[in-house]
């Protein structure tokens, strides 16, 4: 088996022709965009790109298939430079009497998704842009999306807005058919050790991924993969822990550092423990302006007191993206990537010396600490992320 970086939650922002497809994502954040920073800067082997149901998207796809600088891959997938593509739709979904969730479909080729945008458009107002509502039980996506030889994945099932347990339901089972989910998206906000409070959720595989809506998120959090080719297929298999396919690691953000990770109150932006508001109040100006955090909701649904990491989780690697390092701006991180390649290489080959005599000690000592999981982090919530600190452990 090989070894392969893979994000699979990146959104398009916009065509090349300037049509919009995920309003709040970055203008550049195209198709081809996504693929070229993957293979070129970023050093990931797969990529999820999310909203390939929009039929300006699939021309464009079709575009770069025929100039042949992309081909359609045997196993599933599209080719670009050292980077596979996997083609993705995030549909939002809402059931009678629960409430609103995001499911992340993935199919294996360009034709499935394609026959798939079909059966979409007359049961959703705009099937070309990102995240719409499906006018349909969250089931009939499901059946639809395994039937057509793919994957369904909640989406950041955790946080407060458009998640299945944030937002939508207390079970799984209660919008979905539990046997026909291929694997779990923790989010920014939670990690395995979180997500392990519920029994219910020991059966699936874990990812974690970017949820990217710029370029310069693109890998901000990723999965290391064990398989036979950088696949559709074989990533089905990986989720599924088969045939010695599987998860090596998930590299995320240390949960403290995602934007919902705490409760918080919008009217006097402070970060408050949910276990002391009373009736939905801020303990501190009284406003029921109350954003939940997703630690607070694992606890008010949790199935355990304690954590119970399953055996085939592997192991959750906090990662702190570059763009988070106190003092690397856009000038350092360019010598950087000029000496060393792509991100990758530089937060997890490099050694301490290179990185010494490229940005110096104390640039070189954040690098290291990221690996280690030893940076000084502030926490976040209520929609603005954390922060590294300036302060060295």
């Amino acid at each position: 088996m090989n070894r392969y970086w893979a994000d699979l939650h990146i959104h398009i922002g916009r065509t090349e022709k300037g049509e919009p497809v995920k309003i709040s994502g970055s203008r550049d954040l195209t198709f081809y965009n996504i693929a070229k920073e993957a293979s070129d800067r970023k050093g990931i082997d797969i990529v999820g790109i999310i909203d390939c149901q929009s039929p300006f998207v699939q021309e464009e796809i079709m575009h770069y298939l025929d100039k042949g600088e992309m081909s359609e891959l045997e196993g599933g997938g599209i080719r670009y430079g050292r980077t596979t593509i996997m083609l993705g739709s995030e549909i939002e979904v809402k059931d009678e009497g629960l409430g609103a969730a995001h499911l992340l479909v993935y199919l294996p080729t360009l034709q499935a998704m394609r026959e798939f945008t079909d059966w979409l458009r007359p049961h959703m107002k705009n099937v070309g842009l990102s995240s719409q509502r499906l006018y349909l039980p969250a089931r009939r996506l499901q059946e639809e999306a395994v039937g057509r030889g793919g994957m369904l994945i909640p989406a950041h099932i955790f946080t407060p807005y458009k998640s299945l347990f944030g937002s939508g339901a207390r079970h799984l089972a209660d919008m979905l058919d539990p046997d026909r989910v291929a694997a779990v998206e923790l989010g920014l906000s939670a990690d395995t050790e979180m997500a392990s409070l519920l029994p219910e959720l020991d059966q699936y595989s874990f990812v974690t991924n970017s949820d990217a809506h710029s370029l310069g998120k693109i890998g901000r959090e990723y999965n290391e993969l064990e398989l036979a080719a950088p696949t559709f297929r074989e990533l089905q298999l990986a989720l599924g822990r088969e045939g010695g396919r599987r998860i090596a690691a998930n590299y995320g953000l240390n949960p403290r550092l995602g934007k919902y990770h705490r409760t918080y109150c919008g009217a006097c932006d402070s970060i408050v423990d949910e276990a002391q508001i009373a009736a939905e109040r801020c303990l501190y100006c009284g406003s029921p302006k109350i954003v939940r955090g997703v630690m607070d909701r694992i606890r008010s649904i949790a199935g355990r007191d304690e954590a119970r990491i399953a055996e085939h989780h592997p192991p959750y690697k906090f990662q702190v993206p570059l763009e988070y390092m106190p003092g690397l701006g856009k000038k350092k991180l360019q010598t950087l990537l000029e000496r060393f390649g792509t991100e990758m290489n530089i937060l997890h080959r490099v050694g301490l010396e290179e990185l010494r005599e490229a940005v110096g000690v104390e640039l070189a000592g954040y690098i290291a600490q990221a690996r280690a999981g030893t940076l000084q982090l502030e926490v976040g919530g209520g929609g603005r992320y954390g922060k590294v600190s300036r302060e060295r452990s």
